[in-house]
């Protein structure tokens, strides 16, 4: 089976099976050393987790990659590789991150986010984005003289596109300076506020400054904004709050620790 073992370095690698035997459980042993069997349940969770249909081919591949690493980390062994600083400090390090991620994973498990919380989050999001979208061009340079001298351009007629040529935003200058269809939470501040305050067609007729720059505005349009469904959105949300409260009980462990 292709693609069985992501996390394999050596699938590809080795061509042929070591020999091993069964153990009493019936799960397997190299060289007299037992593999315990929860490795195996680890990795088969994993495949599994990663859409991976638990068959008896994904077992029996399972089986092979443990095999195979077992050898490899035997021979290791007897070379005195696992004594090596930087190898014993990888080893802590990789310990150190399984527990913290089944820590973590525990903790969102027995605390989990109530529907409450969820609707209320969305309310908060909804507000925050309003009911409208904007479609505006911008031109970004260095400093307030050269936005002053776009505007007066504007002024005597040069177009807007022409003018975005010399524009710091490479996502936009190359577009005539459009930004395409977007909401105004998604802009810094300064921006926003500027570009809500416009008329449709009008552009900003005092530089804007923001910490990117300064920028010369123009909307083109607006239209009404469709926000989703809660149950569209709901797992977003409900991921995004996890990761907020995972976020707070870090840093209250963290608060109270004694660091020297």
């Amino acid at each position: 089976m292709k693609r069985l073992l992501q996390a394999s370095l050596l699938a590809f690698a080795l061509a042929a099976a070591p020999a091993f035997a069964a153990d009493a459980k019936g799960y397997a042993s190299v060289n007299g050393k037992a593999i315990p069997k929860v490795r195996a349940d680890a990795l088969i969770a994993a495949q599994v987790a990663q859409g991976q249909p638990d068959s008896e081919d994904l077992r029996k591949a399972v089986k092979e990659e443990l095999v195979r690493r077992e050898v490899l980390a035997q021979e290791a062994q007897k070379q005195g590789i696992d004594k090596k600083p930087e190898v014993q400090g990888q080893l802590d390090l990789a310990r150190q991150g399984v527990l913290v991620g089944a820590y973590l994973n525990d903790y969102v498990r027995t605390h989990p986010i109530s529907d409450e919380a969820v609707k209320k989050e969305f309310e908060v999001i909804k507000n925050a984005l309003g009911d409208k979208e904007y479609k505006a061009r911008h031109v970004l340079v260095e400093n307030e003289a050269d936005a002053k001298a776009i505007i007066e351009k504007l002024g005597k007629g040069e177009k807007f596109e022409d003018l975005a040529k010399q524009s710091k935003d490479p996502g936009s200058k190359d577009r005539g300076g459009d930004l395409g269809w977007s909401n105004p939470a998604s802009y810094v501040k300064p921006f926003a506020d500027a570009l809500i305050k416009l008329e449709k067609g009008k552009y900003t007729t005092a530089p804007v400054k923001s910490d990117f720059g300064w920028h010369v505005i123009l909307l083109e349009d607006t239209r009404e904004l469709k926000a989703p469904a809660l149950e569209e959105v709901k797992p977003q949300l409900v991921q995004r709050l996890q990761q907020q409260q995972v976020e707070k009980h870090i840093m209250a462990l963290r608060a109270k620790a004694k660091v020297e």
